[in-house]
């Protein structure tokens, strides 16, 4: 029997001998789920024996990183702007760069929001969170995601105020909205082979492209604003860090004023906005 501190390096050594990014993070994070104890207090465990239940279990988490599952698969959720959101391989992982959406968002007061691919819920859920006197329409043509966006607006209290459907882009929805947010799929087809198999294997695809050249969720919004956007009502979509110029041209095409692209922390661009004149 070895003790914490032992299993937690032996895995670290494994993790990283299979090319995980960061494998000590990794270990501590699964061998806090394995003892089901908070992150934090691993060190504390560090000098004790595990017990073989806690070990078995520690062992199958490892072997499935060592493969790449993403951890928040494994433990089953994932930290987006300060909540913690369920997550599986139904929707995509949470990303902090999306948190530029929000920010954006938040700026402004807004009483109605539209979210276009709500997937896991977690910018819809937020906004709401957020802004307490707000209600929401969340959509995606996932029925696997819708429900996932569901668990996570009743998680976080929100689910009065959050209606969440099926819809392909705007095919269901009615009504006009003061914001409209989307984080639609916009790696180009040819840039799939390029991504990480983390993401390739366990993210669902169709959040992750749209077949082409990543812009046909772009050019979809565009067409439906029309009808949807409030009178000087806003809309952020999250784009990839070449696709800028292109989205703005599209919302511009659109009819919308004062597009501007907004960079993330990293100073690429993430975000492109926009509002009805």
């Amino acid at each position: 029997m070895s003790t914490a501190g032992q299993a937690m390096a032996t895995a670290t050594a494994r993790l990283r001998a299979a090319g995980v990014a960061d494998p000590a993070r990794d270990a501590r994070i699964l061998l806090a789920h394995a003892a089901r104890i908070d992150a934090v207090r691993v060190t504390l465990i560090a000098p004790e024996d595990l017990t073989p239940d806690i070990a078995e279990r520690f062992e199958q988490l490892i072997a499935l990183r060592a493969v790449h599952v993403p951890v928040s698969h494994l433990v089953g959720e994932r930290a987006f702007y300060g909540r913690r959101f369920k997550v599986s391989r139904d929707v995509l992982d949470p990303r902090p760069e999306t948190e530029t959406l929000i920010e954006a968002a938040l700026a402004e007061p807004f009483d109605r929001v539209l979210d276009l691919g709500v997937g896991s819920g977690c910018v819809l859920v937020t906004l709401l969170a957020e802004r307490k006197q707000a209600t929401g329409l969340g959509v995606d043509i996932s029925e696997a995601a819708c429900l996932q966006a569901s668990a996570n607006a009743v998680l976080h209290g929100v689910a009065a105020r959050a209606d969440i459907r099926v819809s392909d882009w705007f095919e269901n929805v009615s009504g006009q909205f003061d914001l409209i947010v989307s984080n639609p799929p916009y790696i180009a087809l040819s840039e799939m082979a390029g991504l990480s198999d983390e993401v390739r294997r366990h993210e669902p695809e169709i959040a992750l492209t749209d077949g082409g050249d990543g812009l046909g969720a772009y050019r979809r919004i565009a067409a439906g604003l029309g009808g949807h956007l409030a009178p000087h009502g806003r809309v952020l979509v999250e784009i990839g860090p070449t696709q800028g110029a292109a989205v703005r041209a599209l919302l511009v095409s659109a009819g919308l004023g004062g597009v501007q692209i907004l960079p993330d922390l990293d100073g690429r661009d993430r975000v492109v906005c926009g509002h009805a004149r």
